[in-house]
């Protein structure tokens, strides 16, 4: 009987102890997983920036930004998780309006950020220096305006910065030359001005090199590997148009003043002549 009891006893015990190591078991695995609190803030704030007139992103809503990935899983269109952090954000021609908002920094685990052949305006925000991990920058075929933010220098692992065709201003940045895994650069069809800095124009060594197609459609811009701008200098056969011009704008002058000078000649010799026929006599 006591035998029986002290069975009794230990079964107890120990489906007892099963049942809790299943339920720390169950908590483990089915805890809701919690995003981290900057992704949720990048994504909110860029949410708040951009326009989406075609509804493309209705699943970019509070709720999914408190939890958007777990574990490898995404839930936001174009986004990409890695490990529960958003690793890439791919919102290419969705028609998007807006501005980025500068607080798209929070994404400090951000690879990849394309958002281009939208309609998106505005600078680009010097704050995204804090994406240090960036690999690749695709804002082409947009509205941006300003210049090139030269913090981007920061983003030490850009291998891919793409700008074209946007209304960008100013002058190319001469640091971003520093960026050794550059290897596709194109800033072409902006408003650029100013030369092209040779760190990026003329590289040395094995760092890859850009052509000339990496900077045409700036009208202002100049410097290798562009050809001479025509307004800089003027061409052999305009300055020989030039000089052929002035000579002969001086002969016609020159050739003037001779006929002036030779009628007041004559008229000052016909009037000599008159005062000399009146005072001589007649006979």
């Amino acid at each position: 009987m006591g035998a029986c009891a002290w069975s009794s006893t230990s079964s107890r015990r120990s489906f007892g102890a099963i049942l809790l190591f299943a339920t720390v078991l169950t908590g483990a695995v089915f805890r809701p997983v919690l995003s981290d609190p900057s992704d949720e803030a990048c994504l909110t704030h860029l949410s708040q920036s951009l326009q989406d007139p075609n509804r493309s992103l209705k699943n970019w809503t509070k709720s999914t930004f408190a939890n958007p990935c777990s574990g490898f899983t995404s839930y936001l269109q174009g986004a990409t998780c890695n490990n529960g952090r958003i690793y890439k954000l791919s919102l290419t021609s969705l028609s998007l309006r807006g501005s980025i908002s500068p607080f798209l920094a929070n994404c400090t685990n951000l690879q990849a950020l394309d958002l281009s052949s939208n309609f998106i305006t505005g600078p680009i925000p010097a704050e995204l220096q804090s994406l240090v991990n960036l690999a690749v920058l695709n804002l082409s075929s947009n509205r941006l305006q300003g210049p090139i933010p030269p913090q981007l220098t920061l983003c030490a692992y850009l291998n891919v910065i793409d700008l074209h065709q946007n209304l960008l201003t100013g002058t190319i940045p001469q640091q971003l030359g520093l960026l050794v895994r550059l290897s596709a650069f194109d800033v072409s069809n902006n408003k650029l001005s100013g030369p092209i800095p040779s760190s990026l124009g003329n590289r040395s060594g094995s760092l890859p090199r850009f052509n000339a197609s990496s900077f045409l459609g700036n009208k202002e811009l100049y410097g290798y590997p562009l050809p001479p701008l025509k307004t800089k200098g003027l061409s052999v056969l305009a300055i020989v148009g030039i000089g052929l011009g002035s000579g002969f704008a001086s002969l016609v002058l020159s050739f003037t003043g001779v006929c002036i000078w030779l009628k007041i000649t004559e008229r000052k010799m016909a009037l000599e002549e008159g005062k000399i026929t009146q005072l001589m006599p007649d006979y």
